[in-house]
C-alpha cells in the first residue's frame, strides 16, 4: 500500500508538472496547486525534483535533436510532454538541482518570494524571462513605457527581450540597472548592489549620483552603494558564468575563500556552514557542487585541505583547524 501511495504522489506532481509546462498558468490554478501542496509535508520537495527531471529530460532531448530542437520547443504538444513523464520517476532520485519554472504570464504588477533553496524561473509577458535565486523578493510590472522590476533582497537574472520602446530597468533601493535588450543579474549585497552582464550593456547609478552612472558590458561586473561605485571588475565571461551557476543549482568555486563559499552554500540550505576561525575561513578552494549539498562540500574540505568537519549539530557544519575538534558525523 505505501509503494502504491507513493507512486500516486510521484504521479500527481507529474501531472502539475506538465500542467505547468502546457499552458498558461492563471491565478486560479497557482490556489489549486498550493493547496495541494499544503495537504502534505513531502509534497514541495518531491515536485521540485520531479521539475527539475523535467527540466533535465528536456535539455537531453534538444542536444539529441541539435540547436533546432530550442526553436521548436515552445510548439510542442501536450502528447509529447506525456512521453516524458515516463523519464521522470527514474531521474528525480538522481537528486539534480532543484529548479522550479512556473510558465505564467505577469500581465500588472506583481510580487515573487522564494524561499530557502528555491530557485524559480518566470517568463514574462514581454518575452523577457527571469530566473529568482533562492530567498528572494521583488515585484515586477510590465507597463506600456518601462519594464519595472523591484528587487527587495536576494538575486535575480534577467534575459530581456529586446524593446527599444520600453526599458527594462531593475532597482534595489536607491541603485538602478537599466537596459533595453541583453542579460544580466542584480543581487543585493551588504556593500551595495552587484550588477553582473551576460550578454549585452547595462547602464548602472545610484540617484543619489547619477553622474557616475556606468556602463557594464558582457563579462563585467559592477557593485553599486547608494553613494558610489564601490567596485567594478572586467575579469571575463568566464568568471561571470561561475557566479551564476546557480541558475542550473550549482555552485562554482575558483579559488573562492572558504567564507565565501560557505556564504554561498548558506544562502540554499537550512543547516548552515560556520567557519569560525578566521585563518581556515581565508582559505582557497575549487570545485563545483550542487547548490544543496553542504555535506558534501564539507566532506571535500576534510580530505582536501588541514581541516575537521564536526557534523555533531543537526543545524550547523562546522568547519574547523585539525586538532581543533572531532570529526563527527
Amino acid at each position: 500500500m505505501a509503494d502504491m501511495a507513493n507512486e500516486a504522489e510521484r504521479q500527481a506532481a507529474a501531472q502539475w508538472v506538465a500542467r505547468m509546462d502546457s499552458a498558461v498558468w492563471s491565478a486560479d490554478d497557482e490556489a489549486e496547486f498550493q493547496r495541494w501542496l499544503a495537504q502534505s509535508p513531502s509534497r514541495h520537495g518531491l515536485f521540485l525534483q520531479t521539475h527539475a527531471a523535467w527540466m533535465m529530460a528536456d535539455a537531453a532531448r534538444q542536444a539529441e535533436q541539435g540547436p533546432a530542437a530550442d526553436s521548436t520547443a515552445v510548439q510542442s504538444t501536450a502528447p509529447h510532454g506525456w512521453q516524458r513523464r515516463s523519464l521522470l520517476g527514474g531521474l528525480a532520485a538522481a537528486g539534480v538541482a532543484s529548479v522550479l519554472a512556473i510558465r505564467h504570464a505577469t500581465a500588472r504588477s506583481q510580487a515573487f518570494v522564494t524561499q530557502l533553496g528555491e530557485i524559480r524561473r518566470v517568463p514574462l509577458n514581454d518575452g523577457s524571462i527571469m530566473t529568482i535565486n533562492s530567498d528572494t523578493q521583488l515585484k515586477v510590472q510590465i507597463a506600456k513605457n518601462v519594464r519595472q522590476i523591484n528587487l527587495t533582497q536576494g538575486e535575480a537574472w534577467f534575459d530581456v527581450a529586446k524593446d527599444a520602446t520600453r526599458p527594462f530597468v531593475v532597482e534595489s533601493g536607491d541603485v538602478k540597472a537599466r537596459a533595453v535588450g541583453t542579460a544580466f543579474s542584480v543581487r543585493t549585497r551588504e556593500a551595495g548592489v552587484e550588477v553582473l552582464v551576460t550578454e549585452g550593456v547595462v547602464e548602472t547609478w545610484s540617484e543619489n549620483d547619477e553622474a557616475q552612472k556606468i556602463l557594464v558590458s558582457a563579462g563585467e561586473r559592477a557593485l553599486v552603494s547608494d553613494r558610489a561605485v564601490v567596485h567594478y571588475r572586467t575579469d571575463g565571461a568566464s568568471s561571470v558564468d561561475r557566479a551564476l551557476a546557480w541558475r542550473s543549482g550549482m555552485i562554482d568555486l575558483d579559488g573562492t575563500t572558504l567564507r565565501e563559499a560557505a556564504d554561498e552554500f548558506n544562502r540554499y540550505n537550512q543547516r548552515q556552514i560556520v567557519i569560525a576561525d578566521p585563518d581556515v575561513a581565508a582559505e582557497q578552494f575549487d570545485g563545483l557542487f550542487r547548490v544543496n549539498d553542504p555535506e558534501g562540500f564539507a566532506d571535500a574540505l576534510s580530505t582536501s585541505l588541514n581541516v575537521s568537519v564536526n557534523r555533531s549539530d543537526p543545524n550547523v557544519i562546522r568547519i574547523e583547524r585539525t586538532g581543533s575538534g572531532k570529526n563527527l558525523e
